[in-house]
């Protein structure tokens, strides 16, 4: 697979993860009390479906950091590494909340924040997630400005919404109230200030769709030079 394919499948997989996880956010407000099985059974599964487009996404911008030379090898591993581990404990949120339905398929418990699969969820869907979120766009901020594989103003947009998620990574000593703003669940953590992350995968996905698409020869030959 050549670097223009891999820049085509990579954008295309950024604005995949972004209409999937916007398309998600309605299912968790729908209802007041706990949701039906239907409800957490669908929301979960396109959030598997999410997940496997991160995977090509973060491997996809990571190979095409690294042919901007060997001076961005090591950003794009940290980029990679964070990444990863980003899907790897969203599949162990999944499999949590989709355990508490399974404990209750009556719908008398909501597995956002019912029953200790849902408390043990709670700094994955919160500081966890916001801690591997500031390290791989920290990452990808300074790649970008560097290397110039999206626009400058990405790059900033990147160290900007890193903060705005470092901000978050305490929220565990104020409670679990997924009503408030800031609090281990709250909807400022789990919601407002996640989706910053899929709004700025969405920019560079359609910078990368946009962007002329380097062949082969040529990501070599500007790998060599630098």
């Amino acid at each position: 697979m050549n670097d223009a394919q891999i820049q085509r499948i990579t954008g295309w997989s950024g604005v995949a993860i972004a209409v999937l996880a916007i398309a998600t956010i309605p299912l968790y407000f729908i209802y007041e009390g706990p949701p039906p099985a239907w409800n957490v059974f669908t929301r979960n599964l396109v959030g598997l479906i999410d997940l496997a487009f991160m995977i090509a996404f973060i491997a996809g911008f990571s190979h095409l950091l690294r042919r901007k030379g060997p001076a961005y090898e090591w950003l794009a591993s940290v980029f990679q590494s964070a990444g990863m581990l980003f899907v790897a404990v969203a599949l162990v949120a999944v499999s949590l909340e989709v355990g508490v339905v399974f404990g209750a398929p009556d719908g008398t418990l909501d597995p956002t924040i019912h029953g200790p699969l849902a408390e043990g969820n709670m700094l994955i869907h919160g500081s966890i997630k916001r801690l591997l979120t500031v390290v791989m766009l920290l990452a990808a901020g300074f790649a970008v400005i560097r290397t110039q594989i999206a626009p400058r103003w990405l790059g900033y947009a990147a160290y900007a919404i890193a903060l705005f998620n470092l901000v978050f990574v305490p929220s565990m000593y104020f409670g679990k109230d997924a009503t408030q703003f800031y609090s281990a669940i709250g909807w400022g953590n789990s919601a407002f200030c996640a989706s910053f992350l899929a709004y700025w995968i969405l920019a560079i996905g359609i910078v990368l769709l946009r962007r002329p698409r380097t062949n082969q020869a040529t990501s070599r030959s500007t790998y060599t030079s630098e």
